[in-house]
């Protein structure tokens, strides 16, 4: 059955409504559809397991795409500026950018090509960044100094770009270069204090505290996003869903550093990995995962993926478990894990959320039950 994103997209292209009218019209009918299964729990079933399948669907759907036009604008934008970037330099390719965002973003609305101007802007700041450091200071400088030169560049550009066409993405990439920026002075400062940027490894706990405080405020910066968008109607949610995509891997990462903070000058997976370490990862990425349902992101689940590999391959190489093929067993039971997940998506929302309070629940994405 044609979902109501997909039925709204092919009444725009064939010009019954317009792109604007689609966007406005999806939120308000998915709202009065989900109102209409009411708070019946039916006995599960072939019927109830595609009302899962469908609500797991739209239950987390930025609005990139449309249709298939918006895929083509996209694919010409991207050749364009390739072939742009060839034959021109970093100062031919800016006025491109935003002449198609003027034309594509402010006046036509489309979604995806935003997402890819967005990344084309974020690549020419980059690119533009590194000359202001080879202009400013041709003497070699420490990272941590070059990145408080180039963050703010970041923020500046993209900053502008959302003022001027309020993409999600170009607002979630000002957020998190601030963030990244904070971070940095921090870092900085600690330096100082020290005397060297070498005292950063020999203090490695502090780093990643440090690490781990950014990553907090990455997401609660998402979770306020989601908490004003609880129905995910307005761009909003699409800021979520990018700071929740950087964010999710930011906290991992950041948990995991301590615990092998013994490697941290070297490689985390190595010889010295015990299973009681694999066994520490795959309780975090446990909690991720149950965070991730409960909040309704998938970003949760599958920025933990290759650690809930490595944790299942070093518990079954190093404990004793005798297999043929370790990697191929550690594939499967990941694929397996990612499956259930995904099938039995608001099952288990709903289970886990069921155990939460009210006032807690009120602010999250809500959770709607399937009707046969």
């Amino acid at each position: 059955m044609t979902s109501i994103q997909e039925a709204m997209a092919a009444a725009a292209n064939e010009g019954i409504i317009t792109s604007a009218q689609a966007e406005k019209l999806v939120p308000f009918l998915l709202d009065a559809k989900m109102a209409a299964g009411g708070g019946e729990r039916r006995v599960a079933g072939p019927a109830v397991l595609a009302d899962d399948a469908l609500l797991a669907e739209e239950s987390e759907q930025p609005r990139f795409v449309r249709g298939f036009h918006d895929i083509l604008i996209t694919i010409g934008v991207i050749v364009a500026l390739v072939g742009l970037w060839g034959i021109g330099n970093l100062f031919a390719v800016l006025p491109a950018i935003i002449i198609l965002a003027e034309i594509l973003i402010r006046r036509q609305r489309l979604a995806l090509p935003a997402v890819a101007l967005t990344v084309a802007l974020l690549h020419w700041t980059g690119m533009f960044a590194l000359l202001v450091i080879e202009v400013a200071a041709p003497e070699e400088l420490d990272t941590l100094i070059n990145w408080l030169m180039v963050l703010p560049i970041f923020a500046a550009v993209l900053a502008a770009f959302y003022w001027r066409y309020r993409v999600p993405l170009a607002l979630a990439a000002t957020l998190l270069a601030l963030f990244l920026l904070a971070m940095d002075i921090v870092l900085v400062l600690i330096a100082k204090a020290y005397g060297s940027t070498e005292a950063l490894a020999e203090h490695s706990g502090l780093v990643s505290s440090v690490f781990l405080i950014s990553a907090l405020g990455l997401f609660s910066a998402a979770m306020s996003y989601d908490v004003a968008d609880p129905t995910r109607k307005s761009r909003k949610s699409d800021v979520a869903f990018w700071l929740h995509l950087a964010a999710a891997p930011a906290l991992l990462y950041a948990m995991l550093s301590l615990i092998f903070l013994r490697n941290f000058s070297s490689e985390w997976w190595g010889d010295a990995t015990s299973p009681a370490d694999a066994a520490a990862v795959l309780a975090i990425v446990i909690v991720f995962m149950v965070i991730g349902l409960i909040i309704d992101r998938r970003a949760f689940v599958t920025s933990g993926l290759v650690s809930l590999g490595l944790a299942i391959w070093t518990i079954l190489q190093r404990g004793g478990v005798a297999f043929s093929d370790y990697f191929s067993v550690t594939v499967l039971a990941v694929g397996v894990v990612v499956l259930m997940i995904g099938i039995f998506w608001q099952a288990l929302r709903r289970a886990i959320v069921s155990l939460l309070p009210a006032g807690i629940t009120s602010h999250l994405h809500p959770v709607y039950q399937a009707k046969v």
